[in-house]
């Protein structure tokens, strides 16, 4: 089962999985009524993605698949990193608060020191207490202002090294291709065809 209910990640972590031939069929959170809410207290990627891995599997049974990830900006000292989702406060309009806010805290950094990294934290965890985790990144540069419709989060505001586009300006198969999520699922997938 992939834990998560964000619809989006739900979307692109099927469109990703499936995409490998691993030979199992995906449930979501809404498949499972009374599934708990996790709350994410780690201060690491994989911490929080484990916490929600754990939790799925032992109330469905089944394996769980979880992720974790966010963008670390190094003109703010690696945040919002794991409170990516979180950073502005925001209770509606999530995904435009937060990019706002990132956008008003790095207004007066020069170009050359807009580094930023996507970073995503894959994991799986099997009822017998077998874990499995990976891990991977998308290096690049934040933006002074959005550009592109599609992806989510902070994806209208990052280009990723070697393009000259932002993550929301890609298809999905081009982000898919060489984002962090993609890194660490295939990863993942590599872990679980030797399982």
């Amino acid at each position: 089962m992939l834990a998560t209910r964000n619809a989006h990640k739900a979307e692109e972590l099927t469109r990703i999985l499936e995409s490998f031939d691993l030979a199992v069929e995906l449930k979501l959170v809404s498949d499972f009524p009374g599934a708990p809410e996790v709350e994410e207290t780690e201060d690491s990627f994989s911490g929080n993605a484990l916490l929600k891995a754990r939790a799925l599997c032992r109330f469905t049974g089944l394996p769980a698949i979880a992720d974790d990830s966010g963008i670390c900006v190094d003109a703010l000292g690696g945040n919002p990193g794991v409170l990516s989702a979180r950073w502005s406060g925001a209770t509606e309009n999530v995904d435009t608060s937060n990019l706002e806010l990132v956008l008003q805290q790095t207004a007066d950094v020069p170009e050359a020191k807009r580094g930023a990294q996507f970073v995503c934290a894959a994991v799986v965890v099997f009822p017998d207490g077998t874990e499995l985790i990976s891990q991977g990144e998308m290096p690049g540069r934040i933006l002074i202002a959005p550009q592109g419709k599609n992806g989510f989060g902070y994806d209208p505001i990052f280009v990723p090294v070697g393009f000259t586009k932002t993550t929301a300006e890609m298809t999905s198969a081009e982000k898919d291709s060489i984002s962090h999520r993609g890194i660490a699922l295939r990863n993942l997938a590599e872990q679980l065809k030797g399982k």
